[in-house]
């Protein structure tokens, strides 16, 4: 069974009008196993496949998600496309809560997480310049716009580790860098998808304006879930509108991502390693 379309999100993503749940699978990969079953049905016809990024229950913190192994369940999918939507906190006075912000950059803050399938005797270094596939995103951000979201194309997305807040002074810090919005998850998920060749776009949902904002208060944790509950439903009309028009037939880089990528031998891979990224790299080691 092949599943086109991968969407990562909270589990309230899926509890969508329009959606025909079919079944779940719960999948073993050779990198443990992903944060929860995923969850299998049909928008309007297309086949998808669901996500709970953290969980069902939001159990999860960013650090502990098994980023490889969500990645490489989809791929044991045949997904060849992902969206994903999370919450963000605004870095600019313009991007208000419940915006949508397609972010088209990344900076890594991160220090503590897996984030490529490479290494054990296999070395693989991927172009990732433009970290998101530039088609989805279009098509994603035109969705929302139909749908009446508030809506801004492009971005800097800076990962943060978390699960903390940031300080006051990190939270200018990255204001002055130029960054748009902050989050704690979307970076690992776009590297790896690049790594499996799968095309990867991002909703960021603006919960609330960091610490930075002087007219606001600080972050909280009830105020992100206030807003964030507000934008699953634009989400979800997002996701739907969306997924009837990206491309069955992929004519971006990510589909080809690793062709150049490999600098190892292929005699000198380890059997084990070989077999481990086989559905990755399988194509490219004959």
């Amino acid at each position: 069974m092949t599943i086109p379309i991968g969407i990562i999100g909270g589990s309230g993503l899926y509890q969508m009008e329009g959606l025909k749940v079919i079944e779940e699978h719960k999948l073993n990969t050779p990198f443990g196993e992903p944060s929860d079953p995923y969850i299998v049905g049909e928008i309007d016809g297309v086949r998808v496949a669901f996500l709970s990024r953290h969980g069902r229950g939001h159990r999860v913190i960013p650090s502990e998600i098994n980023y490889r192994a969500n990645i490489f369940g989809f791929k044991l999918l045949g997904v060849h496309t992902i969206i994903s939507a999370s919450a963000a906190g605004s870095m600019k006075e313009s991007y208000h809560p419940t915006d949508i912000v397609f972010p088209d950059q990344f900076i890594d803050r991160t220090r503590h997480r897996p984030d490529t399938f490479f290494g054990n005797g296999i070395v693989g270094h991927i172009t990732f310049a433009d970290p998101i596939c530039g088609e989805v995103a279009s098509i994603a951000g035109a969705a929302a716009r139909e749908v009446g979201a508030r809506t801004h194309d492009g971005g800097v997305y800076v990962c943060v580790e978390g699960p903390q807040f940031s300080t006051r002074a990190e939270s200018n810090l990255y204001r002055s860098w130029g960054v748009d919005v902050i989050g704690m998850t979307n970076l690992q998920e776009a590297k790896l998808a690049r790594e499996a060749e799968i095309c990867y776009a991002t909703l960021a949902m603006v919960t609330d304006y960091d610490c930075w904002h002087p007219q606001h208060d600080s972050v909280t944790v009830d105020l992100v879930i206030e807003y964030l509950n507000r934008n699953v439903e634009n989400a979800q009309k997002i996701v739907r509108a969306a997924v009837g028009r990206l491309p069955r037939e992929r004519a971006c880089k990510c589909a080809s991502a690793l062709a150049h990528a490999i600098l190892t031998d292929p005699k000198r891979i380890p059997a084990r390693t070989r077999k481990r990224l086989a559905l990755l790299v399988g194509k490219y080691l004959k």
